[in-house]
């Protein structure tokens, strides 16, 4: 599971970082590499990249739960 974990973030960070770039320079990177937003390949991204986030609500609701995230507003 650690490898899942692994692969999802860097998905998210991938999404995050395409993300920024529409929002300050209007340039979609996924859309670029893939062909377009609506190109059978940039779609399949999207959706890792979405799936991945939901995946990753599993390590974050059990940092909660064990109080790390608690913990790091302290540091």
């Amino acid at each position: 599971m650690k490898a899942v974990n692994l692969i999802t973030l860097v998905l998210i960070i991938i999404g995050g970082i395409n993300w920024g770039l529409v929002g300050a320079f209007q340039f979609d990177l996924v859309a670029a590499i893939f062909g377009g937003q609506n190109a059978a390949l940039a779609r399949v991204v999207y959706v890792l990249v979405g799936l991945s986030a939901l995946w990753q609500l599993i390590p974050f609701s059990r940092a909660i739960s064990v109080g790390e995230v608690q913990a790091e507003r302290h540091g």
